[in-house]
């Protein structure tokens, strides 16, 4: 009696042991998550929101209209407004200064430049080789501390619409630095800085800034248009 209960107590153990075995492999492969359901869905964000309609319908007011199509409330179409309001003066363009504004001004002979010289101005000659450029300077801060600096030497670049060079920093009136120019002006140009005299393309000009005007030159714009190259040009005082 004693042998048959002792091999029925050592089969039963086995038999145990077996199970057990089944039982942690079960578990390494997600059996705590389905013994625990309130710890998986804390686990997954996605299935928690579904599991709770009410917190996955939430949305910011303005996300609400804009994809439901519902009205706003009357604090959130405020602020729309308000946000428009906004946009509009961003988009706005700040008023700026072009070179006609206060410019005396001839528009009847477009062979001749469009600025009238300043009475009383102080007259130069430019020598493009052979070709004498004559102007007339203006009172601003940069022409007369260009003046000081003649006679002088500037080498300059035929381009499209202008011969320009870069030039020495010169003093200038934030209150003279405006968009464009008009034909024939004789400007500092403050990015770079550069010296340059301008001939055609006033109409368009508008999309330049940094300029500020020293004067204008004084024979027929076909003058100048008529050079080719690079040049050192010698400015003086006129006689």
């Amino acid at each position: 009696m004693m042998t048959k209960k002792m091999i029925t107590i050592l089969l039963t153990a086995v038999f145990c042991l077996s199970l057990a075995a089944c039982g942690n492999g079960q578990t390494g492969s997600g059996s705590a998550q389905e013994q625990n359901p309130e710890k998986s869905t804390d686990q997954t964000p996605a299935q928690s929101t579904d599991q709770n309609p009410e917190k996955s319908t939430e949305q910011p007011p303005e996300q609400s209209a804009e994809y439901t199509g519902e009205d706003r409330t009357a604090p959130e179409a405020a602020l729309q407004a308000d946000e428009t309001e906004n946009s509009s003066e961003k988009e706005t363009p700040a008023e700026v200064k072009v070179a006609k504004d206060g410019a005396d001004m001839q528009t009847e002979d477009k062979t001749m430049p469009t600025r009238i010289p300043m009475e009383g101005g102080t007259k130069i000659n430019m020598y493009f080789g052979d070709t004498l450029i004559t102007g007339v300077l203006n009172d601003s801060e940069t022409a007369k501390a260009l003046i000081e600096k003649l006679p002088m030497t500037q080498h300059v670049n035929r381009y499209s619409h202008d011969f320009c060079g870069v030039t020495e920093d010169l003093p200038y009136n934030e209150d003279e630095v405006h968009y464009g120019w008009l034909n024939g002006d004789i400007d500092y140009a403050i990015d770079a800085p550069y010296f340059t005299i301008l001939f055609e393309d006033e109409e368009v000009s508008e999309q330049f800034g940094d300029q500020v005007n020293i004067g204008v030159i004084t024979v027929p714009l076909s003058e100048i248009a008529a050079l080719e190259g690079s040049y050192d040009v010698r400015i003086e005082l006129a006689e």
